[in-house]
C-alpha cells in the first residue's frame, strides 16, 4: 500500500498491530481521526498514555484496577467467602453483566496450554491457593471456558486445593463445550453461575 505521508504510514502500522485490525481497517480508522477535531485525537492519545502508565492490577484478585485493591475486592456488599476463578478480565466483565453473582473473583491471566508454552507457573494459581489457605473461603467456583485447556486448568487447580477445607464447584454446562465465556449471552451465563455443580460431579460427566 502506498502512502502519501510517512506520518500516516507510521500511524497505520501501529494501529494494525491491534487484534483483528488489518492495514485497510487501520487506514480507515486513522483517516477518521484526521477528520475529527484535533482535540479528539489528543484526548484519545492522553487517555491511552494514562491507561498504560497508571493502570494497576488488584493485589488480591489480579483484576484491572485504578487502585491497589479493586472496587470488587474492597466492596462491603460482596460475599467475601466465595471466589470465582476466571481466565481474564473480560470474563469478570461478562459475569458482572449478568448481575447473578455477588462474590469475589480470581483472574488467572490465561489457561494451561503446553502447546502455547503456558504452564501453571505462568498463571496466578499460587496466589489463589494462598487466598484459600489464608482467608475464610467457603467455595471456589471454576468459571473457565469449557475447552480442553480450560478443563485441564480446572483439574490442576482442583488438585492443588485438595485437602483444604473449601468447596469446589464449576459452572453448569449451559455454556457449550468449546465456547469462550466472554461470548456467552448474559442469561445463559447467569444461569450457569446460579446452577453450578460440585466439581467432583463434573469430573464424572
Amino acid at each position: 500500500m502506498d502512502y502519501s505521508s510517512k506520518l500516516l504510514e507510521n500511524a497505520v502500522e501501529e494501529m494494525s498491530q491491534f487484534p483483528g485490525i488489518g492495514k485497510r481497517s487501520a487506514l480507515r480508522l486513522i483517516l477518521h481521526l484526521l477528520n475529527q477535531p484535533e482535540e479528539h485525537t489528543i484526548d484519545l492519545a492522553k487517555a491511552l498514555v494514562k491507561l498504560r502508565t497508571e493502570i494497576k492490577f488488584c493485589k488480591s484478585c489480579h483484576n484491572i484496577s485504578d487502585t491497589e485493591l479493586c472496587d470488587i475486592c474492597s466492596s462491603h456488599k460482596r460475599h467475601v467467602d466465595i471466589i470465582c476463578v476466571v481466565e481474564d478480565i473480560r470474563d469478570v466483565m461478562a459475569i458482572e453483566n449478568t448481575q447473578q453473582y455477588n462474590g469475589l473473583y480470581h483472574v488467572l491471566g490465561g489457561k494451561i496450554s503446553p502447546m502455547d508454552g503456558v504452564g501453571p507457573q505462568h498463571l496466578n494459581i499460587q496466589t489463589l491457593v494462598d487466598r484459600v489457605k489464608n482467608e475464610d473461603i467457603h467455595e471456589v467456583i471454576f468459571a473457565l471456558s469449557s475447552t480442553m485447556e480450560g478443563d485441564t486448568t480446572n483439574f490442576y487447580i482442583y488438585k492443588k486445593l485438595e485437602g483444604l477445607a473449601v468447596k469446589t464447584s464449576t459452572i453448569a454446562r449451559g455454556i457449550s463445550v468449546g465456547d469462550e465465556l466472554e461470548f456467552a449471552d448474559q442469561i445463559t451465563l447467569g444461569r450457569s453461575i446460579m446452577n453450578r455443580l460440585p466439581f467432583e460431579d463434573a469430573l464424572k460427566q
